[in-house]
């Protein structure tokens, strides 16, 4: 055993020689250098992306079950906690009842709505879009002959409007006036996604300015085809050819460039060239050929909100497809109500409305926001399961997005500076207008302001 423990010691001693030392030569020349600092780049930890099921009305439990990635006993058992009994796989469902399982599930509903039905030629629905005080509200104002601008704070839209415009022609076309003030460009964005031309006011004097290019970024964005209206060109010191090379420059390809963006001189105050200015957009809106169901149930957006001390909640929409009609049950966002009057532009209550016509639907238990969905539902019961439904998943959300961000600040572990909290309220006379003042105080360029 001792000549064991010898040999290991002889083995070792062989493999293992002993290393000399080395010494470090001082240089006198050469100073120590501190080596920069690198912070470490923080482990931000990122959910996984919410995941989006597209469903459709009278889709069965396993076209479900392959969109979700569900098992197909556990959408009966969700079904079963809502009271309906789905026997087979190959069973359908009604949307409504897809959503809310879609909902129990945790995963972001998208309504595909089938084309299926009467599809007839709808008007088109144009926003006016462009910088502060060049003349939008004044040309929608000359082309429906009210006094709108009178009624404007200070001469500067307040608030998105809609309206039904008869041209010359017999036909008619729904505007939608959106704010041109910087402050309001999330309104702006919210008027593109539901419009299908966009007109692009352009003061002839003053040219193409910030919330010009800000316009065509939304219209560009949305793939919204663009009509240049160059405004004010009866005023001293106007200019369209300069106009025109602005905007060339920035990308628009115009008509007498070779593009195929039209482009109409018009004066809003004197009504000169708004004939032309209508023929290019039936034009567009031939081109485009804009069709929708008229049948069955609606589907619309909301285009503004806002509460009225003698009726309630107030929801103006644009009705995409179908008819919505006044004593239809439906869920807006995550409100819910029945409709108890459609009121049409000029406050005239009407019994239905159809694709491209804009009603302010009374009726609602609380405010909508601007750009929710509207859906119609069966039953009062529905749209309450709907609503609670909606609801429960915004505030799983925002909690989800709350312990996110605490997890973020801890694993990055930097000291946040002592804040003082000072609670703002925002009023104003819809709901788009509270929405834009709140997005401006957020992104305040300032380490002092914090939301």
């Amino acid at each position: 055993m001792l000549a064991w423990h010898q040999k290991k010691e002889d083995v070792v001693g062989l493999k293992a020689p002993k290393r000399e030392k080395r010494v470090r030569k001082e240089t006198r020349s050469q100073p120590p250098v501190e080596a920069p600092y690198i912070a470490p780049k923080p482990k931000l930890t990122k959910s996984a992306p919410d995941k989006i099921v597209e469903i459709f009305d009278g889709m069965t439990l396993r076209d479900l079950s392959k969109r979700s990635g569900a098992k197909i006993n556990a959408l009966q058992s969700i079904l079963a906690d809502l009271g309906e009994r789905v026997e087979s796989e190959f069973d359908s469902i009604t949307i409504d009842l897809a959503e809310l399982v879609g909902m129990e599930l945790g995963v972001n509903i998208r309504r595909m709505h089938t084309g299926e039905g009467t599809v007839e030629p709808r008007p088109a629905v144009v926003t006016v879009m462009g910088h502060v005080d060049h003349g939008k509200t004044s040309l929608l104002d000359s082309l429906r002959q009210t006094s709108v601008a009178a009624k404007e704070a200070g001469g500067i839209t307040q608030h998105i409007g809609a309206f039904v415009v008869e041209m010359q022609s017999g036909a008619s076309i729904t505007f939608l006036d959106t704010p041109g003030h910087a402050a309001f460009s999330a309104m702006r964005a919210r008027g593109a996604a539901v419009t299908d031309i966009v007109v692009l006011v352009v003061a002839a004097d003053d040219g193409v300015m910030p919330q010009t290019l800000e316009a065509m970024s939304h219209a560009k964005v949305a793939n919204v085809p663009i009509v240049v209206a160059i405004n004010k060109c009866d005023k001293s010191g106007a200019d369209p050819e300069r106009v025109r090379i602005q905007l060339g420059s920035e990308g628009l390809l115009l008509e007498d460039m070779g593009g195929d963006v039209q482009v109409v001189e018009i004066s809003a105050l004197s009504k000169l060239g708004l004939d032309k200015l209508e023929e290019a957009l039936l034009l567009q809106a031939e081109i485009m050929d804009l069709k929708a169901r008229t049948d069955g149930p609606a589907q619309a957006f909301v285009v503004e909100a806002r509460v009225d001390r003698g009726r309630g909640p107030l929801a103006t929409t644009i009705v995409k497809s179908g008819t919505l009609v006044s004593g239809q049950y439906i869920v807006v966002g995550a409100e819910w109500g029945r409709i108890r009057s459609l009121r049409d532009t000029v406050g005239k209550v009407t019994e239905s409305a159809k694709p491209a016509m804009p009603v302010e639907i009374e009726g609602l238990r609380g405010l909508p926001m601007a750009g929710d969905d509207v859906v119609v539902v069966d039953s009062e019961e529905r749209a309450r399961m709907l609503s609670q439904g909606r609801k429960k998943k915004q505030e799983k959300d925002r909690l989800r997005k709350i312990d996110e961000n605490m997890t973020e600040e801890a694993e990055i572990g930097e000291e946040t500076p002592e804040r003082v909290e000072m609670p703002i309220i925002v009023k104003a006379d819809v709901q788009g207008s509270v929405q834009a003042v709140t997005d401006a105080l957020r992104s305040l360029n300032s380490p002092q302001v914090f939301s």
